[in-house]
């Protein structure tokens, strides 16, 4: 019997250990391979590929507009406190836990406090979800949700319970990740607060002509009347032939292992940052983790305006 890809020493180019023994010019050295691949710094703020280089301080100076950059300038990681192999380090937990890593379990790792760990996975989360900006998905496409949160307890006393069915009785944080897979291809996420309010998010993110699965829930009724598509009755059967949404449900699967199994609980103000993570760990998943490090390293070093800038700061500038 042939060994799993996952299993075998092809899965495995990269090791936690490997990154640690790393110096700090080696992780600096690998942190300007991951943001700038042809070797020349390019300025953050004119986008200028030329600019001289300190020697006493590891900051560049734009030849054009003659102001001053970092290698993680305008990145996820810019003003960084921590050790660059550390940051190194953090990426290589995350791409290595094929569930997800918990904020709890990272701070323990790299031995920094609890809303440090928050605000660095995040900001990983950030920049995988991003791999999703722009695509648009061809071919046999398949659509599923699945609703996450909004759990409301049951009292203890049978008397004191309440049919939990009905919209009276729910907290109303209950909300819907939907996913839409190519086979053999993407994954693409996107969090609503009911399966039936996705379908225009749908309908702009699939190609024309493209063909559609789904099952019979009636949040689908606009989507398949704009594309051919197929539909499965999960009360009969889970797939017939060709027409299964089990691609979907493969997805879904990971993401609530991940809540489950991982973190125990995903606030719905975050949820969509989650299941932008598990998208990319799906697509991803055939790769060797020294591949899925490479991928999520480019991603994080890409300038983008993090959500979680000045987080810690948040409550200085309310007041």
């Amino acid at each position: 019997m042939a060994q799993h890809f996952l299993l075998s020493a092809k899965a495995r180019t990269l090791s936690l250990a490997k990154v640690m023994r790393m110096s700090e010019t080696e992780a600096y050295a690998m942190f300007r391979a991951l943001r700038w691949a042809e070797g020349e710094p390019v300025c953050t703020h004119c986008g200028h590929a030329g600019a001289y280089e300190y020697q006493s301080r590891r900051i560049f100076k734009c030849k054009a507009c003659r102001r001053q950059f970092s290698v993680t300038s305008g990145t996820v990681f810019s003003h960084y406190k921590l050790p660059m192999r550390d940051y190194l380090a953090a990426v290589a937990i995350f791409v290595n836990a094929v569930k997800g890593v918990s904020a709890l379990q990272l701070s323990r790792d790299l031995g920094v406090q609890y809303r440090t760990a928050f605000v660095l996975a995040h900001k990983l989360r950030e920049a995988l979800a991003s791999e999703q900006d722009g695509v648009t998905l061809a071919g046999d496409i398949e659509v599923d949700g699945a609703y996450f949160g909004g759990y409301v307890r049951p009292e203890n006393r049978k008397e004191d319970r309440k049919d939990r069915r009905y919209a009276i009785n729910k907290n109303g944080k209950r909300k819907s990740v939907v996913v839409m897979r190519e086979r053999g291809g993407r994954a693409v996420t996107a969090v609503f607060p009911t399966e039936h309010a996705s379908t225009d998010f749908i309908m702009d993110n699939v190609k024309a002509g493209s063909v559609v699965y789904t099952d019979e829930a009636p949040g689908w009724d606009k989507v398949r009347d704009f594309f051919q598509a197929y539909s499965i009755n999960h009360q009969l059967a889970y797939s017939d032939g060709h027409i299964c949404t089990n691609q979907a449900e493969s997805y879904f699967s990971r993401l609530r292992r991940s809540e489950i199994g991982t973190h125990h609980f995903i606030s719905g103000r975050y949820l969509d940052r989650y299941a932008g993570e598990m998208a990319w760990r799906e697509n991803h998943r055939r790769d060797d983790n020294g591949s899925q490090f490479v991928a999520a390293g480019i991603l994080a070093m890409k300038p983008r305006a993090s959500a979680f800038k000045g987080y810690s700061q948040r409550h200085l500038q309310a007041a």
